[in-house]
């Protein structure tokens, strides 16, 4: 089959189309036939192994050198090809999506455990769903879980236009919350569209000066403001959830990790709820999302669609043009 692989971190230049063997699963596993992948964050921090604090600290994804898992992409959609002995839930034929986590997905064929897989949303096309696993649930645990959204609650999104946040828009109006969205100019009408009830440009208006709106929930997924910045406008019993840490090219220490450890020594001594998300693959979670998908809750919005031979072209514009949205690799 042909993958896209990679034996040392780096640029997108370190990415081949290779011919490699077809997967096998094991008994609790199933294989299935990728349509779609799509372009998370994690893949180019995998890629570049960034931060180089990651590379001694996760052991089971990054190695020294390059990564331990050499084949690229998490998010997929696509249909089942070969089931596992103990697999009872699934069936040669049926269409399905999920996230790795640890790669595989950038090829015609990826195994997964059957238990983080789930049925692909039946509304969605294949390069929809895709951009669904882990973007929508970091939306979902971070605003439902995390954050402990009720209805008639302000929030506030911070990096709305991205691939986390055009769903976490989304899913904030669905649990019934007054939405702030925080985006570039380019993408105030994306933003509105996906249902924000107010948009802050930041090219134009500082959502973290003093005498603006507070909020419940703030949700930051960039990582470019300080602690004090984003507590600036929560209430006092307010909740930050921290996810991601923006796009670099590589060669940072920590990155995101810095704000991460600061936020947990901060938490201990303020009076916000601080917390720093934590993502899993969940078949209850994608279970969840393709609920809201098919009924009409939740759209996925997709930037740019690249052909599996162009992946390295695909996360490199992740990298460097501030996409918006998701980025997709279409398989087959």
């Amino acid at each position: 089959m042909k993958a896209i692989v990679q034996e040392r971190y780096g640029s997108p230049d370190v990415l081949s189309l290779w011919e490699v063997p077809e997967p096998v699963p094991a008994d609790d596993e199933v294989l299935v036939e990728v349509r779609a992948a799509s372009v998370n964050a994690r893949d180019w921090h995998i890629m570049r192994g960034d931060p180089y604090l990651a590379r001694l600290a996760d052991r089971g994804t990054f190695g020294r050198r390059g990564p331990r898992f050499p084949i690229r992409g998490t998010d997929f959609a696509g249909r089942v090809a070969a089931v596992g002995p103990a697999v009872t839930d699934f069936r040669v034929g049926d269409e399905v999506y999920g996230d790795t986590v640890v790669g595989g997905a950038f090829a015609e064929y990826v195994t997964i455990p059957a238990r983080t897989l789930a049925p692909k949303p039946a509304k969605l096309t294949f390069e929809q769903a895709a951009a669904v696993p882990l973007a929508g649930s970091t939306a979902l645990m971070g605003l439902r879980d995390a954050g402990g959204i009720r209805p008639g609650q302000r929030v506030l999104v911070n990096g709305a236009s991205g691939g986390v946040g055009t769903f976490a828009v989304q899913i904030a109006r669905t649990l019934g919350a007054d939405v702030t969205a925080v985006c570039s100019t380019r993408n105030v009408d994306l933003v509105r569209s996906l249902g924000a009830d107010r948009v802050v440009d930041y090219t134009r208006d500082d959502f973290a000066r003093a005498g603006q709106q507070r909020y419940d929930v703030v949700f930051d997924l960039v990582g470019n403001r300080s602690l004090a910045d984003l507590r600036r406008v929560l209430m006092p019993t307010g909740a930050l959830v921290l996810s991601g840490g923006g796009v670099s090219t590589g060669g940072s220490l920590v990155g995101p990790m810095g704000l991460f450890i600061r936020a947990d020594v901060v938490g201990r001594f303020v009076g916000h709820r601080i917390v720093r998300l934590e993502v899993p693959a969940d078949a209850a979670n994608l279970a969840t999302l393709a609920e809201l998908a098919d009924g009409g809750a939740l759209t996925p919005a997709i930037d740019r669609t690249y052909p599996l031979e162009k992946t390295a072209d695909a996360i490199r514009y992740v990298e460097t043009e501030h996409a918006k949205a998701k980025v997709v690799v279409t398989v087959g």
